[in-house]
């Protein structure tokens, strides 16, 4: 089966002061046409340097990439079959959005009304139909997000990468553009390779999640699955809240020597199905809903999320809590 990218056993070693320091460590990735995958890590995890070795900015020191089956380990960035959006989208300020759209179909030689055509083609793709005369610096922070999506696709790459392209934007904006990058990629239909530490990004957008820990990859998974059933603590911790249970606890619970229970699988009250018990320790309110922490005896804190129909406790109340049994989920301690 051909995929769209592949990593094979594939290691990045730097030298840090002297010492070799392993900033990717023996990844294995199969990424398949079509799909929308996300690289996803807290910073210095990894995951910008795979992405860096398959657009050829980095070289692998072990290891194996393959584009479309074809080996692309000793071919640089502009023999690749991909293109790269970076997070400052890399525009040059002297020309015209339509000109910097169709950069590279001039470098290629492409005539000038010929590629002034497909960059006006890409603008309004992008929604941006009528900015092309504008330099960058008459640009929003979206606009020149979208400019940018623009110039890469105009080359037609295999695979587009994604380097944090949403990070400059305000919150809302950046809330806006990943249902419009989702929405692009489903038209286009290639492979969109997205990286990005932000959580709710990797979930709201993608196919599929590899999640990366100080260079490892900790598990590849669809939103749900990585959600539902995180393979470790570490991935439970880092995609949303999650209470982790360990030790007698865990063990008695589920026969395991760590297990998750996220915050809103919990209920107040007594029922069947796991039942603890404690105080209220502290009460934080999200909007949609409000976030209790209950302190126990002996025991880990529980955070709690609270509907806004539900009658709340006060601060110090005692509280009688349950979970049912497919809520908690087994874990592996991450290495």
């Amino acid at each position: 089966m051909t995929h769209a990218v592949s990593l094979e056993r594939v290691s990045c070693v730097f030298q840090s002061g002297g010492r070799p320091l392993k900033a990717v460590d023996d990844v294995s990735i199969d990424i398949e046409p079509g799909e929308f995958f996300t690289l996803l890590g807290p910073s210095g995890s990894g995951k910008t340097t795979c992405l860096r070795m398959i657009g050829g900015f980095t070289a692998p020191t072990s290891g194996r990439i393959r584009i479309h089956d074809a080996e692309v380990g000793d071919r640089p960035p502009y023999l690749r079959p991909v293109t790269t959006v970076f997070q400052d989208y890399a525009l040059f300020p002297h020309m015209s959005v339509l000109d910097n759209v169709a950069y590279s179909l001039m470098v290629r030689g492409v005539a000038r009304e010929q590629r002034h055509r497909r960059a006006q083609e890409l603008l309004e793709l992008v929604r941006l139909p009528d900015i092309g005369e504008r330099k960058p610096a008459q640009l929003s922070g979206g606009q020149r997000q979208r400019v940018a999506l623009a110039r890469a696709l105009i080359s037609e790459p295999k695979v587009l990468l994604l380097d944090e392209p949403l990070g400059a934007l305000d919150l809302k904006l950046r809330e806006q553009m990943q249902g419009e990058l989702k929405e692009l990629q489903r038209r286009l239909g290639i492979t969109f390779v997205l990286v990005t530490h932000d959580q709710h990004e990797a979930l709201s957008m993608s196919d599929r999640i590899g999640v990366f820990n100080r260079g490892r990859l900790e598990q590849v998974a669809t939103p749900t699955e990585l959600y539902e059933r995180p393979a470790t603590t570490f991935v439970a911790q880092f995609l949303g809240a999650a209470n982790v249970l360990r030790g007698d606890e865990a063990r008695r619970l589920c026969g395991q020597p760590a297990a998750m229970v996220r915050p809103e699988r919990i209920r107040l009250g007594a029922a069947e199905g796991a039942a603890v018990s404690g105080s209220v320790a502290s009460l934080q309110y999200f909007g949609a809903f409000w976030r209790m922490t209950v302190a126990r005896a002996g025991a880990a804190e529980l955070m709690v999320d609270l509907g806004l129909e539900v009658a709340r406790p006060a601060l110090g109340d005692s509280v009688h809590l349950h979970w049912d049994a497919t809520a908690l989920h087994p874990l592996q301690e991450a290495a």
